[in-house]
């Protein structure tokens, strides 16, 4: 299953761990060079949470984003009553 949001649609993106070396000139140094650019992933916090979707309780990967904004309604907890005596 991918890794993306139910609601928002965030999903993994791509980019560049970029290495320097050397020290900046405003510190005194002759500038900073780049040493090696390599590939790197952008995961988006993603949790599976039980929600109500179309009246039903399902189980969706959700982006924490959603939760907070209240994209995601949770089902109602059961009340267990005591057993009568």
């Amino acid at each position: 299953m991918p890794r993306v949001c139910y609601f928002t649609g965030k999903k993994t993106t791509f980019g560049n761990q970029i290495t320097h070396r050397g020290k900046a000139k405003y510190l005194g140094g002759v500038g900073t060079k780049v040493t090696g650019i390599t590939a790197r992933k952008f995961k988006p916090n993603i949790q599976k949470v039980r929600a109500v979707v179309n009246g039903k309780i399902v189980r969706i990967k959700v982006s924490t984003r959603a939760i907070r904004q209240g994209l995601v309604t949770k089902p109602v907890r059961r009340k267990y009553s005591k057993p009568a005596a």
